[in-house]
């Protein structure tokens, strides 16, 4: 396994507990703005900065099979 495929598994699996869960339902949402798709952290009330686009690409898709809700609409509370 060459090192750039090894660093791209461990970045994804940083991410693991936007798919297995939380101990608030639903605390994390696919986002989707126009075709833009973005993870949403209900309880910080803002995206999750994923910066990589292979690594968001699997992580979405992990979620997806988890059976992450996902919508158009804002899923956050109101800013103040």
């Amino acid at each position: 396994m060459s090192t750039s495929t090894s660093t791209r598994t461990g970045g994804v699996e940083r991410y693991a507990p936007l798919w297995e869960g939380s101990p608030y339902p639903h605390r994390w949402v696919i986002w989707d703005i126009a075709g833009d798709i973005l993870v949403f952290d209900r309880e910080v009330n803002c995206p999750v900065d994923i910066d990589d686009e292979v690594i968001l690409r699997e992580v979405l898709r992990r979620m997806r099979a988890a059976g992450v809700p996902e919508s158009g609409d804002y899923p956050g509370r109101p800013c103040a």
